[in-house]
């Protein structure tokens, strides 16, 4: 290891703490990240990052070059003992930034508020490790970084606890039961006609946070009640993002030979937890066997598996675990793995270029999956189904999936209001009342949170 570029990283202890009570005075701090590790073993806090990008609309994958060359300009050596993340990029890719990558789609439907690309370079962020119960701040002195003042951050007076009580009114879906039951129909007619094998079709829950309710509160309640393994806040000016995903989009590794081994890890079939244990074992049993959600795993599994091989060495691609059960705390889910070996000179770029959107929340094939998403969805989806990323100098990178994630715009009077969006595959033999209950059941845990009382 090359001592002189060593020297740049500090590293110091801190005193354990929760990581989702840490953030809090943060949760007004622009470009503000908390990716809360769940179940996991890391979560990390960012903030005051070296530079940022923001792009409202992207029209090509410039921008993914813009950020690899800023990433490869820093001085970097992994330190022995790292977390995974111990600085780069991190942020948040919307839905439409597939647009810029795959140029059939064309502009779609106009953007709301939020931007395609908003990432930031970190040279300071805080690592939990919630194996270990230890904190670390790690702070690279950077080119042009600005001073650390994370910790101090931390230290500050978070804004007082809110009231308890319900945060909003019962979120509103924006299109009536029959209206999004018929737009699920006409997917199916469109699987009959040949057009795809499924298309993921989402429905949009309007929300109007009470004064004096903030997005955050949000936050901390489903860290509480259903934490996810990509649990996360992001702070953007006049924008916070709070997401509660489950899944896994892509996580890619250096390995000792030198080369990079990238990961993806599909959900594609859903129950809602049963009532009692024996009601439970029936939902998840009846999950396992179910030809429907067992064909609508592997159809995306097939198309990872092809997205994949686009950047990785020939013979490299696997799928050393397919459709296996998933429990959490509303749903069980089935759960895929697909694993390969980049090709030589490929990155985490790369993979993003070859694969964003994630293919479980488009459908397949993908470009036509996500024409008729535009077409019976109506609007741009921001940052539902885009994805949370980190990506580190020494090629390392995960990435969620943003499902189960609400969406916040601040209003001219201080208040919030926001959106989440709940959906599935679409495949032959979708039934549209019953994809339109499972929609009911993926919103479940952030409704729930929403109205506690």
């Amino acid at each position: 290891m090359d001592s002189n570029r060593t020297k740049v990283l500090t590293r110091t202890p801190l005193t354990w703490r929760d990581p989702v009570a840490a953030f809090a005075p943060l949760l007004d701090t622009p470009f503000a990240l908390l990716l809360n590790g769940g179940g996991g073993r890391w979560s990390y806090i960012c903030a005051n990052p070296v530079r940022t990008l923001l792009v409202p609309a992207t029209r090509d994958a410039s921008d993914l070059e813009t950020a690899r060359q800023a990433l490869r300009a820093v001085p970097f050596a992994r330190p022995d003992n790292a977390p995974p993340f111990c600085g780069g990029w991190a942020g948040l890719l919307s839905y439409e930034y597939g647009r810029a990558l795959l140029p059939k789609l064309g502009n779609g439907a106009p953007r709301g508020p939020w931007p395609d690309i908003a990432l930031g370079l970190y040279h300071e962020l805080i690592a939990f490790d919630h194996e270990t119960q230890t904190v670390e701040h790690l702070y690279w002195d950077w080119p042009d970084a600005p001073n650390p003042k994370l910790v101090d951050l931390l230290s500050e007076t978070p804004i007082a606890q809110r009231s308890p009580g319900p945060l909003a009114p019962s979120p509103a879906a924006r299109l009536s039961r029959e209206d999004y039951k018929s737009r699920l129909a006409r997917t199916v007619d469109y699987v009959h006609a040949g057009d795809c094998f499924q298309a993921n079709i989402s429905q949009r829950f309007d929300i109007e946070l009470n004064a004096g309710a903030y997005p955050y509160d949000l936050a901390t309640r489903l860290a509480a009640s259903s934490r996810a393994p990509f649990s996360a806040y992001f702070r953007l000016p006049g924008l916070a993002l709070v997401s509660n995903s489950p899944e896994r989009f892509l996580q890619i590794a250096p390995q000792s030979d030198g080369s990079l081994k990238a990961v993806t890890q599909p959900i594609k079939g859903t129950r809602p937890r049963g009532s009692t244990p024996e009601e439970d074992k029936a939902l998840a049993d009846a999950l396992l066997s179910s030809p429907k959600d067992l064909a609508e795993n592997l159809m995306i599994v097939d198309l990872m598996r092809n997205d994949l091989s686009r950047v990785s060495t020939p013979g490299s691609v696997n799928v050393p675990r397919l459709q296996a059960l998933e429990t959490y705390a509303n749903v069980h889910h089935l759960v895929s793995t697909i694993e390969a070996t980049l090709a030589p000179g490929r990155d985490a770029f790369d993979v993003i270029e070859a694969a964003f959107p994630g293919g479980s929340v488009t459908g397949a094939p993908k470009i036509r999956a996500m024409q008729i998403i535009e077409e019976l969805e109506d609007e741009a989806r921001g940052p539902y189904c885009g994805s949370l990323v980190w990506m580190t100098p020494d090629g390392a990178m995960d990435s969620s999936i943003l499902i189960r994630t609400a969406a916040f715009e601040e209003t001219a009077s201080g208040t919030w209001k926001g959106h989440f969006r709940s959906g599935g595959g679409i495949v032959a033999d979708s039934v549209p009342h019953e994809e339109y209950v499972e929609t009911l059941d993926k919103a479940r845990a952030i409704r729930a949170a929403l109205e506690q009382e």
